[in-house]
């Protein structure tokens, strides 16, 4: 199998970590890693008690840009979004269950607590929650910038105050008067 990403060398078989076998290209140190083989690692494997928030992550590689073909069946890969600090996102072959990780990938995985969640990435769920994270800093943004820093604070803080009243609807059909 040649490289997805140079697509002239050969795929080598390589060790992500202890018992994780996968296929490595010696050029650009992107993995292909097996759904199946990571399932049985991640059973066997007790992921560490490392606390590391994301704005301390010390290794963001450059992701591909480019959208990435299987190597085993030459179909496209679908690119997913890890976590909201991070541009980099991981490729995945429906087809085969297999993973593409450009180099340092894993490893920023792993300073992001999510090495033993990588199926959870792949979901809709964990998709749409990382957008809503997205949208929801975005509208924030957009606040401070219209209203300003402070002011955008206090529009906060009330909004964190009317989401605990039993009579939100009353008192907003109120603001809405004016």
């Amino acid at each position: 199998m040649k490289c997805p990403v140079c697509r002239t060398p050969d795929l080598q078989p390589t060790m992500i970590e202890e018992m994780l076998p996968s296929l490595g290209c010696a050029v650009c140190e992107g993995t292909l890693l097996s759904l199946l083989y990571y399932r049985h690692w991640a059973e066997n494997h007790k992921p560490t008690t490392q606390t590391q928030s994301p704005s301390e992550v010390s290794v963001i590689p450059e992701a591909a840009q480019n959208a990435v073909m299987c190597p085993k069946c030459s179909r496209v890969m679908t690119k997913y979004k890890l976590a909201g600090t991070v541009a980099n996102r991981i490729d995945l072959c429906a087809s085969c269950d297999e993973v593409w990780l450009d180099r340092g990938e894993w490893e920023l995985l792993d300073q992001l607590q999510l090495s033993h969640q990588m199926p959870a990435i792949f979901t809709d769920a964990w998709q749409r929650k990382l957008r809503a994270a997205k949208t929801e800093e975005t509208r924030r943004a957009i606040l401070q910038k219209t209203v300003g820093n402070e002011s955008a604070t206090r529009v906060e803080a009330f909004r964190e105050w009317l989401n605990e009243q039993s009579l939100k609807s009353t008192i907003l059909t109120y603001l809405y008067r004016d």
